[in-house]
């Protein structure tokens, strides 16, 4: 297992704490259970996200989709089936399943569609308006203009 040294991040940044445990908890992470289920993650526009999940054979009472702290978590549990099946092979993994997909600051779910077993999530990035970039006027040096000043009193 390869391991990072992030002390000369922490030596010259503050405030990355987050980006910091979450490199740790990827390079961690169980490589046994990454593969199911697939999923893709698409880029809709500037702002718009999509993380589809292949999920033949849930139903949509199956699946469970919850964000907590800045964590989106998609679960899938099948219900108890009580039929007895005789398979003579049995290729379609109906088994449970969690998914955890980390979200950056301001990302939202905006909506989630179940269709023809792909589980479709849509984010959205929104920004507050207080974190937007903003132009900053530039005052020329030298001219100040204030009430009274030498220009008023000279007309």
């Amino acid at each position: 297992m390869t391991t990072i040294d992030l002390t000369p991040l922490y030596r010259s940044s503050i405030g990355f704490d987050r980006m910091a445990s979450l490199l740790d908890s990827a390079l961690r992470s169980d490589k046994r259970a990454a593969g199911y289920p697939p999923y893709d993650i698409e880029v809709h526009g500037e702002n718009q996200y999509a993380i589809t999940l292949a999920v033949a054979g849930f139903g949509q009472d199956e699946l469970d989709i919850q964000v907590e702290k800045a964590v989106l978590r998609v679960r899938g549990k099948k219900a108890d089936d009580n039929s007895e099946h005789r398979y003579l092979y049995q290729g379609i993994a109906n088994r449970t399943f969690e998914r955890k997909f980390n979200l950056a600051d301001h990302i939202e779910v905006s909506g989630a569609d179940l269709n023809n077993g792909l589980l479709t999530i849509n984010l959205l990035k929104e920004v507050p308006e207080a974190m937007k970039p903003k132009s900053i006027t530039i005052n020329q040096s030298g001219i100040v203009l204030e009430h009274g000043s030498k220009d008023e009193k000279a007309a």
